[in-house]
C-alpha cells in the first residue's frame, strides 16, 4: 500500500467517525479519485475489519474503543493479570536479555521477575521504576516522546534504538487479540511493537481473556510471528484453533 493511500484511508476513516457512512460518489469527489480508486479502498478497509461494504459505498463497523489511561488499566486490573505475570516471569533464566513492553500485564510479570545476570529493555517508565532497583536485573530505558496517558515512550528514536538490540525474548501485551493476531488501537504504539518482534528470538504474548476478540485499527502481527501466549482462560474454539494452527504454545489455563 502507497503511503497515498494509506493516508486517503486514515482521512476515509476520519469521515466514517463523523458521519457513519459514505458513498463511492463522495469519496470520488471528495479525494479527486476514480471509482475504481474508490472501492479499492473500501476494500481494503473491509479487508482491516474496520468497515462494512454496502451497495454503493461502506458505513463504519463497530470497532472496540480507544484504550483506557494506563492508571485506569491498572485499577481496572482483572486477577488473572498478576497469574499471567508469575507465569511468565518463572520462564525467565538468569543471563537472559529481554525486552518487555508498556502493557499493564508485562508490567505484572516485572514484578514477578528474579534472577541474576538478567537485562531488561523497556519503553515503560513504571517497568523501568520497579526493576531499577531489583538485584540481579539491568535495566536500559528507552529514548524517544513520552506518552503522557499511557505512561511509555515512543516514535522514530524508539523505534531506531530497538534495531540494535537482539534479546531472548520479548514479553507483549496486546489492545486486542482475535484469529488474525494482536490489534493495536494505533500505528504509534505498533510500529514499537512491530520492532521489538524483529529483535527477538521468542516472542511471548501475555494478554487476559478481556482482550479476546478485539479488533482495532492497526493489525500488528499474525499469529505466525508469536511463540507463547499466555493468558488466564480458554480462548473460544475458533481462537484456540486459529492460534494453535500457527504453531502457537499457549499456557495459563487447563486444557482439557
Amino acid at each position: 500500500m502507497d503511503v497515498y493511500q494509506e493516508e486517503r484511508l486514515l482521512a476515509i476513516l476520519k469521515l466514517l467517525k463523523e458521519q457513519g457512512r459514505v458513498s463511492v460518489r463522495e469519496l470520488c469527489d471528495r479525494f479527486g479519485i476514480s471509482r475504481d480508486t474508490a472501492r479499492r479502498d473500501l476494500v481494503r478497509l473491509d479487508e482491516q475489519g474496520v468497515i462494512l461494504r454496502t451497495r454503493g459505498g461502506a458505513i463504519l463497523r463497530k470497532l472496540s474503543g480507544e484504550v483506557k489511561s494506563y492508571k485506569e488499566r491498572l485499577e481496572a486490573e482483572p486477577a488473572g493479570k498478576r497469574e499471567i505475570g508469575r507465569i511468565a516471569a518463572a520462564l525467565v533464566r538468569p543471563g537472559e536479555h529481554l525486552i518487555m513492553d508498556a502493557s499493564t500485564t508485562v508490567q505484572a510479570a516485572a514484578s514477578f521477575l528474579e534472577g541474576e545476570g538478567i537485562t531488561v529493555v523497556t519503553n515503560s517508565i513504571d517497568i523501568a521504576d520497579i526493576l531499577v532497583d531489583r538485584e540481579g536485573v539491568t535495566v536500559h530505558l528507552l529514548g524517544g516522546r513520552l506518552h503522557p496517558r499511557h505512561r511509555y515512550v515512543f516514535g522514530s528514536t524508539t523505534v531506531d534504538q530497538l534495531r540494535n538490540y537482539r534479546v531472548d525474548r520479548v514479553f507483549l501485551g496486546a489492545g486486542g487479540v482475535t484469529g488474525e493476531g494482536l490489534f493495536y488501537p494505533s500505528e504509534e504504539d505498533g510500529s514499537v511493537i512491530r520492532e521489538t518482534i524483529r529483535c527477538a528470538s521468542e516472542v511471548v504474548v501475555l494478554a487476559d481473556a478481556t482482550k479476546f476478540d478485539k479488533r482495532f485499527f492497526f493489525r500488528v502481527c499474525g499469529w505466525e510471528d508469536v511463540d507463547l501466549l499466555v493468558t488466564d482462560r480458554k480462548p473460544d474454539q475458533a481462537l484456540l484453533e486459529s492460534i494453535c494452527q500457527a504453531g502457537v504454545e499457549v499456557k495459563g489455563w487447563e486444557k482439557e
